[in-house]
């Protein structure tokens, strides 16, 4: 991988995949439909696109703290992103984090990094993720 990113696990896990950039703040609930996995709200930036599998990288969380239940939903399914990435701290996602993994053993790695940082995350690029916190990127 080209170079590496400190971020701080909110939710510790490992995963890896396509990175899904987004400049907007986004709330799971009423923005993401849990049946498919694709972005429905036609007032985000990627809306039409799937987060499943893929490395979801925003600024932020906002709204419904249902959110965590489309994200347990989305896990129950098979199509929760493989990873978040957020500059804030993401209380609702890490919820929906915590409890897939409680009731699924699905891990969704929540990590937390600078605003810098996230802006040096690319659409498109591949990012792995350890338990520790580290990104790296190719």
């Amino acid at each position: 991988m080209g170079r590496t990113v400190k971020g701080r696990a909110v939710v510790p896990g490992q995963a890896s995949g396509t990175v899904l950039r987004s400049e907007d703040p986004i709330s799971l609930w009423g923005s993401v439909d849990p049946e498919t996995g694709r972005i429905i709200d036609p007032r985000f930036d990627r809306c039409g696109e799937s987060i499943a599998g893929r490395v979801f990288v925003l600024p932020g969380e906002k709204g419904s703290s249902t959110g965590s239940a489309v994200l347990l939903e989305l896990a129950r399914r098979e199509l929760a992103p493989a990873a978040l990435i957020t500059a804030s701290l993401a209380p609702v996602a890490a919820l929906g984090a915590i409890v897939a993994e409680t009731l699924y053993n699905i891990t969704i790695p929540v990590m937390r990094v600078s605003p810098e940082e996230l802006a040096g995350i690319e659409d498109g690029e591949r990012l792995e993720v350890t338990a520790e916190g580290v990104l790296s990127l190719d």
